[in-house]
């Protein structure tokens, strides 16, 4: 390390409890504070249409974090998010009205549920790779919603209404619903992230990375490529339920439709538009597809005011897909690493600034 933490210009780790170290400089550390004391002051400045995305964008980050967990950084491909989405929603929903908890023992529940039933879809990753393990995943994407919609507990797909949050004697009413579940969010995602930054930094995390690289190599170093596979189930589907959960909350029902399968493609898009195997992308992939998804939308409507379509064609209902479709297309063939390598070399360019080399 440098004499002075503030800035470092090179790489002058001596220690492996350097290399460790979750901030390299007092700089990293200033720049985080300084982001969190913004987000902390965003809701006092945006509308409240445009709020309602951020909340949603920081939910789906929860989950795209989980799904980076699995596929990522372990490299098992994983088309069935939503599905452990809708477990934690579900088990969030039954603790909350059947076992009248409140919503922050609620919905660790549903982090658990998910975690629970992610163990068992990951068992067969120890005999399937690639396509096959894939399939697998869209196998209990389909066999959750056929199993939800057949069971009276869950009310067949139906709504379940949740109770109303309150928290220090503030209400989540009509009029304030954003501006509260946004700052039971950001703590939420902001504990997450450092949760998942910390744990890579152990030998359970650098044994994830090693199978992804190499199962074989890391068997032969002493790692058991099963229990890590499984563990990356685990902890994806953990993540994916508390993002269930919070959703369930923010949504104020549980609906079978908000976890289908085209809200697990619609994360898959995120992460690769992120960047797979990358923490800032999970951050950036909810952010670019859901700002897609506001942008396209706008510009439907315009075009479906135009009257350039016969009456009846919902223009949204084609250009959604298409651009969700093209925008992970082109990021595979132009930017296979994602927004998060735009971070990076963003970072790189202040850091050597206003020198050139």
């Amino acid at each position: 390390m440098p004499a002075s933490r503030f800035t470092q210009t090179g790489n002058y780790r001596t220690k492996y409890q350097q290399d460790q170290t979750i901030f390299a400089t007092y700089a990293e550390q200033l720049s985080v504070i300084v982001l969190i004391g913004l987000l902390l002051l965003l809701p006092l400045i945006l509308p409240k249409t445009m709020l309602r995305d951020v909340n949603m964008i920081m939910i789906y980050a929860v989950a795209v974090i989980g799904l980076n967990i699995t596929t990522g950084y372990t490299g098992l491909i994983n088309i069935g998010q939503a599905a452990f989405m809708g477990v934690g929603a579900y088990a969030t929903a039954l603790a909350a009205t059947r076992l009248n908890l409140p919503f922050f023992l609620a919905i660790p529940i549903g982090g658990i549920a998910g975690a629970l039933v992610g163990t068992f879809v990951g068992l067969p990753s120890l005999r399937l790779k690639y396509l096959y393990l894939a399939v697998a995943t869209l196998a209990f994407q389909i066999i959750f919603e056929w199993g939800v919609g057949h069971t009276p507990l869950l009310a067949q797909g139906g709504a379940i209404s949740l109770p109303q949050v309150q928290v220090f004697g503030v209400k989540a009413t009509f009029f304030n619903h954003n501006f509260v579940w946004y700052y039971l969010i950001l703590p939420v995602l902001v504990v997450m992230g450092l949760l998942w930054r910390n744990v890579l930094r152990t030998k359970h995390g650098r044994s994830l990375i090693a199978v992804r690289d190499n199962d074989r190599a890391a068997a032969a170093m002493g790692i058991n490529p099963g229990t890590a596979k499984i563990m990356a189930f685990m902890i994806g589907s953990f993540y994916a339920g508390i993002a269930g959960g919070l959703f369930a909350y923010f949504q104020k029902a549980v609906v079978i439709e908000d976890y289908g399968l085209h809200i697990s493609i619609q994360l898959l898009a995120m992460a690769i538009v992120g960047g797979l195997g990358s923490l800032p992308g999970s951050f950036l992939g909810p952010l670019f597809i859901v700002t897609l998804d506001r942008l396209v939308g706008n510009g439907s409507q315009w075009l479906g005011s135009q009257n350039l379509f016969p009456a009846g064609v919902d223009v949204a209902t084609a250009l959604r897909p298409l651009s969700f479709g093209l925008a992970i297309v082109l990021f595979l063939m132009f930017e296979p690493r994602g927004l998060a390598n735009w971070w990076r070399l963003s970072r790189l360019y202040f850091k050597k600034w206003p020198y050139k080399f």
